[in-house]
């Protein structure tokens, strides 16, 4: 082809590089290639039964049969998305602690358009802030909120010893180095990807903390239910609120009611007073408009579906509760085979962390040597996705750890 002039015009496009591979996403590609038939994927977090494949819950099940004999329209949902599914998020994420007239909820795509949809309030609506993040973090938190131009600081978090948490120098970067108006982002529960959260009492500091320095709470709740219970996991939430006024909460279904690919979410800020969330769910609104236009219907009408049932929510927790024993149980087992069949090495200290995530220490040489030499699939951070083990491969795997411990 070319133009008026018989030239050969130019190719905008031909000059764009290649964006490297997402660090999690990028390892499933890679797995999916590998021909090794004794290969695991222990990289993304995402559960897996006994047979390693994730299950969809009974209780899901049943709400879908309700919604395909019930439903009346696909037509759009309103931009802040159900009225039912909202209110069973915030019953779900706050419990009695605050009065909802306090909170601005919005249903989102998942936890990450919930995570972006405040990212975009804060760039809109707060003055000039910084955004502090743990060391480590979820791998996508930077790019997240670096997407909105919002700059990302880190605290100390995991101490030196890769197994425990830093919590003094926590304290000092929060007291020393945040300035009033920034975010904390923090994990409510199950921290991603370590696996390590603070006490009650230590909950308790950092509430305090975050009150006497005019820094706001921004929390992500992407696990309750997989780490002590569904209103234990909560716990960290209303210690926040006892002592601040304000907060952000972006939580997800994903994981506890295993809807991965439905993408359910939600964005709930907690204002001062009725008017200043009403002001705060009109700008949420405004912002969503203009991204994603409304959220998508059917994994929403599930959760609320279940959560507005008491036989569906019922048997809701006792499979939650069956998933988070087990995830503790496969903790145990890798525990005690690595001291039975891994020459030794203790890796007591994974005791103490819950949820999906075990930060095990590995080095990136380690994990670099697990995917060539037999084909694990682990995150370069040293991050195990406990929920994705395999009792039937245990004894494998932990001496595959083993042998890389050794070299």
């Amino acid at each position: 082809m070319t133009d008026s002039n018989g030239s050969q015009p130019s190719l905008r496009f031909s000059s764009i590089s290649t964006a490297p591979p997402d660090p999690i996403l990028g390892l499933t590609e890679a797995f999916l290639a590998d021909q090794r038939s004794d290969k695991m994927n222990l990289s993304v977090g995402v559960y897996k039964d006994a047979s390693g494949q994730t299950p969809v819950l009974n209780c899901v099940k049943a709400a879908e049969q309700r919604l395909l004999e019930n439903e009346k329209t696909k037509g759009y949902l309103p931009i802040d998305g159900a009225a039912d599914y909202r209110k069973a998020v915030q019953r779900m994420v706050f419990g009695e602690a605050i009065s909802s007239d306090r909170i601005a909820t919005l249903q989102s795509p998942g936890g990450t358009g919930a995570l972006r949809t405040a990212a975009s309030f804060l760039a809109s609506e707060m003055p000039p802030m910084r955004v502090w993040a743990s060391t480590p973090t979820w791998a996508n938190h930077h790019a997240v909120f670096a997407a909105e131009g919002l700059p990302v600081e880190s605290y100390r978090y995991l101490a030196a010893d890769q197994k425990s948490l830093d919590f003094e120098g926590m304290l000092e970067d929060l007291t020393s180095k945040a300035s009033r108006g920034d975010a904390v982002l923090l994990h409510a529960c199950c921290h991603n990807p370590t696996g390590i959260d603070p006490t009650s009492d230590q909950w308790d500091v950092i509430a305090k903390t975050l009150s006497e320095r005019g820094l706001l709470p921004l929390i992500d709740f992407a696990y309750q239910g997989f780490g002590h219970g569904i209103r234990e996991d909560a716990a960290s939430i209303e210690a926040i609120l006892q002592q601040n006024q304000e907060a952000i909460v972006c939580n997800s279904f994903s994981k506890n009611f295993g809807l991965y690919g439905e993408r359910v979410g939600a964005i709930s800020i907690v204002a001062g007073d009725a008017g200043a969330a009403s002001a705060v769910q009109s700008q949420l609104k405004r912002l969503v408009r203009c991204n994603y236009s409304n959220p998508p219907r059917h994994g929403g009408s599930i959760v609320a579906t279940i959560l507005g049932c008491d036989e569906l929510t019922s048997q809701w927790e006792s499979e939650l509760a069956a998933m988070r024993d087990r995830i503790k149980a496969l903790r145990e087992q890798f525990v005690t085979t690595m001291q039975r069949t891994g020459k030794g090495h203790d890796f007591g200290f994974l005791l103490d962390q819950c949820g999906m995530f075990s930060f095990s220490g590995l080095n990136k040489m380690q994990v670099d040597q697990l995917k060539s030499d037999h084909g694990i699939y682990i995150v370069g951070s040293g991050r195990i996705n406990v929920a994705g083990m395999l009792e039937s491969k245990m004894d494998s795997f932990c001496a595959a750890i083993a042998d890389v411990l050794e070299n």
